[in-house]
């Protein structure tokens, strides 16, 4: 199609009166436009229309101070400004609440009567800033999402080539295995060959001597050597089934307990197919711990209680209202139920329910509970309380500098705390002195598990880094780092070697 400028020009330069100087008759709203003598009174070429129809004098707009206004003329706009007392002051979007007539507004931002005129330059200057940090915030989001995606491949390539090394080791051993056989068999059948024999022992000693070096090899893997490759741990299962963040786990024989954001707890079988057995549904809100006293099972919620549950039947018993906050810790000791909420520990009848003793004397929120021995161990800010489970008195007080402890467990040897800023302190249990601090997490220490054999204790440390730590506890060296979670580490449990991380993900991994 080709456009016909002769016709066009033609057509341009009809003469037509302006849409705001024309009128429907009234009552006949099917017949045509009339002229409006009270209207636009202009007649102009239709190819101007839109220049003039843009400035029209005649045409209706709303008060750009109120939508609620009255729709006025155009040429009457400034007028109407002018006695407009919804006019709002130009600093409105910083807080200024002014509104009035322009002058008054005039007059509100030269008498000095306005707060924000004087640092204008101030907040516009804070905007920009505000801006320019968004941005940043911005492109940090986007480089942190590329190196996620890169430790999800390097977490990839490093189980590639723990298959690949345990494959290895495996043809060796076998060759090793046949090694010997025919050594023996070679040794019955030539007996009295001594030169020969001493050449198959030479290369046998030769085999062994690669082997060592195989094996030093896979030792460089951990921190200093300090670590046998046969003894690191890796993920053997996942369980899923959570709605929501997982955010405690206890352990009971061959039952796992786990309970979550998606205010349920589940029962899962640990030997055979980590499947879940039931679904526990009680509380009103998210299931933050769990414990295990003889065959009942104890959960605290943030909805301010703790559920008595039947092992045996998995069923529930009983609710108690414990504190007037979220129940953070639970822990049985001494047949008594141990509970730690905002600056309070309650001590319950662990067989009744029934209150025994309140503490409410503690400086923060009570997020670690721990009993062994004769000893309750309770953290709070920047504190760790030791109590006799008996007498209920205070028999040592820790001090730390790493804000909250969320975290507490205890070795034969020593006592480890996991705090807010990121450390692991570990204290003598003999003389309560500091050993060290145990550094390499960059998130908060949520959890801590121990593992412990003859001579070899191995303490787990979950983390808000998404990540678990294994510790050599004879060396104070970390042998192992275990990513395998996409969210923080929040709670760990252990079994019959084998240790349990819940994460804000939503599963449960297995680790032996």
């Amino acid at each position: 199609m080709v456009k016909n400028i002769a016709v066009s020009e033609q057509v341009g330069e009809l003469v037509i009166h302006c849409r705001y100087g024309c009128k429907l008759p009234d009552n006949n709203p099917g017949s045509k436009y009339e002229v409006d003598p009270e209207g636009c009174p202009f007649t102009f070429p239709l190819k101007d229309r839109s220049e003039h129809e843009s400035q029209c004098g005649y045409a209706l707009v709303n008060c750009s101070n109120n939508p609620d206004c009255p729709p006025v003329l155009r040429m009457n706009l400034e007028e109407h400004l002018k006695f407009c007392n919804l006019c709002k002051c130009e600093h409105q979007r910083y807080g200024c609440p002014f509104v009035g007539t322009k002058e008054q507004v005039s007059d509100h931002l030269t008498s000095g009567s306005c707060a924000y005129e004087g640092i204008k330059e101030f907040l516009q200057s804070a905007e920009d800033r505000i801006h320019h940090l968004q941005l940043t915030v911005s492109k940090k989001d986007d480089e942190i999402s590329f190196l996620r995606s890169m430790l999800g491949t390097m977490s990839e390539r490093v189980d590639a080539l723990e298959k690949s090394m345990e494959r290895k080791l495996e043809y060796l051993d076998e060759n090793m295995g046949r090694l010997e056989n025919s050594l023996v068999s070679f040794d019955d059948q030539q007996r009295g060959i001594s030169d020969e024999m001493m050449d198959i022992r030479r290369n046998n000693s030769m085999i062994n001597a690669e082997l060592s070096m195989v094996q030093a090899r896979l030792n460089s893997g951990a921190v200093g050597g300090a670590f046998d490759p046969q003894q690191m741990y890796k993920c053997r299962g996942t369980f899923v089934g959570h709605q929501g963040p997982v955010w405690c786990l206890c352990v009971s024989g061959d039952q796992l307990f786990s309970g979550s954001s998606d205010k349920n707890i589940k029962v899962w079988d640990t030997c055979t197919n980590y499947t879940c057995q039931k679904t526990l549904e009680g509380h009103e809100g998210i299931v933050l711990t769990l414990c295990v006293h003889g065959n009942h099972l104890f959960s605290g919620s943030a909805d301010c209680t703790v559920i008595v549950w039947n092992i045996d039947r998995l069923e529930k018993e009983k609710t108690v209202k414990a504190h007037e906050q979220a129940v953070c810790t639970l822990v049985a000791a001494d047949n008594k139920l141990f509970t730690g909420s905002l600056k309070s520990i309650k001590v319950w009848d662990v067989h009744t329910m029934e209150l025994k003793q309140e503490f409410s004397n503690l400086n923060h929120w009570v997020r670690a509970l721990v009993a062994n021995g004769n000893y309750l161990y309770s953290g709070s800010f920047q504190t760790i309380t030791i109590w006799d489970v008996t007498t209920l008195e205070v028999v040592h007080s820790l001090q730390t500098s790493g804000g909250s402890v969320y975290s507490i467990t205890i070795t034969n040897q020593y006592v480890v705390a996991g705090t807010y800023e990121n450390n692991i302190h570990v204290w003598d249990r003999k003389n309560y002195e500091q050993v060290t601090t145990l550094t390499g997490h960059t998130g908060t220490v949520y959890a801590l598990g121990v593992i412990s054999a003859p001579g070899v204790t191995r303490v787990f440390s979950a983390s808000y880094d998404r990540s678990l730590r294994v510790w050599n506890m004879e060396k104070m060296i970390c042998t192992q780092t275990l990513i395998r979670h996409t969210g923080s580490v929040a709670c760990l449990a252990t079994s019959r070697g084998r240790m349990f991380s819940g994460a804000v993900d939503g599963s449960v991994k297995v680790w032996q």
